[in-house]
C-alpha cells in the first residue's frame, strides 16, 4: 500500500458533492430488481393433470357441487394467483441517472476515507497468495478492485479471493462501489472518472 492515495472530499469535484443520495437508491433498486432469475411458476387448476370427471354426481349426495378434484381447495390442486414467469421485474434507469448514482456512491466512499488510488493494479505472478498479500496491504474488510485492463496473470491471482472483486473500466457501476467496504482504483480510470465529472 506505500504507493497508494487515500483520496480525501476536497479532492473531489463540486459536481460530486452536490448529487443527491436518492439517485443511488434508485440505481440500486432498478440493479437488484434487473439481476432477478423470474423463475418462480405454479400451475393454475387448468394447467395440473388430472380432475377432467366430476368426482361425484351433481345432486342427490347432500354435498356442495364440484367440477373438478383439482380445483384449489382440494389438495394437488391448482394455485390460485401464483406466480408465474410472465412477470417482467425490468426497471429502467437513465444514463445521466447512473452516472449520478455512481458519483454519489464515490463521494460516500470518499467522505469514509475507503477510496484508494494505485499507480497500478498488478499480480506479474498469478498466484493467489501473492494477491492476498497485496489485499491484505490494505487493511480492509472487503474491496473492490477497478483496473483499466484486466491482464490474466491478475484476473487468476484475485479470482479466488472471496472478500475481493477485480473489475475493469468498463464495468464500474454504483451498485459494486457502494456495495463494498473499500474501493481500491488505478490512476487513470480515477483521472478519467474525475474529468468526466
Amino acid at each position: 500500500m506505500s504507493n497508494a492515495t487515500v483520496i480525501k472530499t476536497s479532492d473531489l469535484p463540486q459536481s460530486f458533492l452536490e448529487v443527491h443520495p436518492h439517485n443511488l437508491y434508485l440505481y440500486c433498486k432498478a440493479y437488484m430488481a434487473n439481476m432477478r432469475a423470474n423463475t418462480a411458476q405454479t400451475k393454475n387448476r387448468s394447467a395440473v393433470s388430472g380432475g377432467g370427471k366430476k368426482p361425484f354426481a351433481q345432486k342427490g349426495g347432500g354435498r356442495a357441487r364440484q367440477g373438478s378434484i383439482r380445483a384449489p381447495h382440494y389438495r394437488g390442486g391448482g394455485v390460485v394467483f401464483g406466480p408465474t414467469t410472465d412477470r417482467n421485474y425490468t426497471q429502467k434507469v437513465n444514463k445521466k441517472q447512473k452516472r449520478l448514482a455512481l458519483m454519489h456512491a464515490i463521494a460516500e466512499k470518499v467522505a469514509n476515507e475507503k477510496l484508494f488510488v494505485v499507480d497500478s493494479i498488478a499480480v506479474e505472478s498469478g498466484k493467489t497468495k501473492d494477491a492476498r498479500a497485496y489485499a491484505d496491504s490494505f487493511n480492509q474488510r472487503d474491496t473492490l478492485f477497478v483496473k483499466e485492463l484486466i491482464d490474466e496473470n491478475t484476473f487468476l491471482a484475485f479470482r479466488n479471493l472471496q472478500d475481493c472483486y477485480l473489475i475493469e473500466a468498463n464495468e464500474l457501476n454504483a451498485y459494486l462501489v457502494a456495495a463494498y467496504h473499500s474501493v481500491v482504483i488505478e490512476k487513470a480510470v480515477w483521472e478519467n472518472l474525475t474529468k468526466e465529472g
